[in-house]
């Protein structure tokens, strides 16, 4: 047994946060990035084509091995470039599009085609992958929130399978709780979240749409409420929208609703950021209010359809 004085233990990287971390260093590498410079979450996931938290935990794989450090209300700043990576072996039988199996794995759950205790061997079969490529994904998930392995055996979605009437219940509990947390004294966001949050939103208006795309839109959307909430400054707003994002995550990932709509929340976004900035929290209370409402409009036509 250690001693009280005994060193944490290393954190210990999934083979996703390994292999993102090493993808980050060679884009180090390529644009000559320097110790000292801050290294921005947001661009590195739009470089990468991939959403921000698995960034942040690869991130933070680089900096327990001493290459970067999270300052402060700073972000992550590099500390020393990492070595430039290996050529890593070709995966065998991976996907094509990593996003495009997740959005399968949350299409089939959504439509019931998946149980909520899978085991690995029923999944490879499935999908036709290699359990190395299968774990990538599942590893993923895990980080996301969305299944957890079994004590001993499988894996399991983290939350049910949303209906109609869970998914009302979900919007009109937002539309309670989101504004209300813009309307809260010493609602105040940080100029670097909002500068941030916004080239998100204008990266999404001139990228092309895909059907994998609707993994990093969610990952970005969920991004922009949390950030409200915690605007807030009060950790029961920002822990009930978190909440809400880690239950509606599966559901979201199958997106219906196609670019069109995708542009609709970008600017909806935008115009609340405005507002914002210019002090005028109760027209982005306002706002706020009528973006849920027409999404939850949105959604229930799109289940009846």
């Amino acid at each position: 047994m250690p001693s009280r004085g005994a060193s944490r233990a290393p954190l210990r990287a999934t083979p996703l946060q390994s292999e993102l971390a090493d993808r980050i260093a060679a884009l180090m590498h390529e644009e000559g990035v320097k110790p000292g410079t801050r290294i921005n979450e947001n661009a590195v996931a739009l470089r990468l084509g991939v959403s921000r938290t698995p960034v942040r935990a690869a991130l933070d794989v680089l900096a327990a091995r001493g290459f970067a450090a999270r300052r402060p209300n700073k972000g992550v700043e590099l500390l020393k470039l990492p070595p430039q990576p290996r050529a890593a072996p070709a995966r065998t039988s991976a996907p094509p599009d990593e996003d495009a199996l997740l959005v399968r794995i949350a299409r089939e759950r959504q439509r019931g085609e998946l149980p909520a205790h899978v085991s690995e061997k029923e999944l490879m079969d499935r999908y036709g992958l290699s359990r190395p490529a299968l774990r990538l994904a599942l590893d993923r998930l895990a980080e996301l929130g969305v299944v957890e392995r079994r004590l001993g055996y499988g894996w399991q979605f983290a939350a049910e399978v949303w209906d109609q009437g869970a998914r009302q219940e979900s919007y009109r509990f937002r539309m309670t709780v989101e504004p209300a947390a813009i309307r809260e004294p010493g609602f105040a966001l940080a100029p670097e979240w909002i500068a941030q949050m916004r080239g998100r939103h204008e990266a999404f208006l001139k990228a092309p749409w895909t059907d994998s795309s609707s993994i990093a839109f969610f990952e970005m959307n969920a991004a922009f409420h949390e950030g409200i909430a915690q605007g807030s400054r009060n950790r029961y707003f920002a822990l009930a929208v978190q909440r809400q994002n880690r239950l509606r995550r599966l559901s979201n990932y199958d997106w219906k609703h196609g670019r069109e709509r995708v542009e609709v929340n970008c600017r909806e976004h935008l115009e609340m950021l405005d507002r914002l900035q210019a002090g005028d929290c109760e027209l982005a209370a306002l706002l706020m209010h009528r973006h849920l409402e027409v999404a939850s409009r949105l959604r229930a036509q799109a289940q009846a359809a």
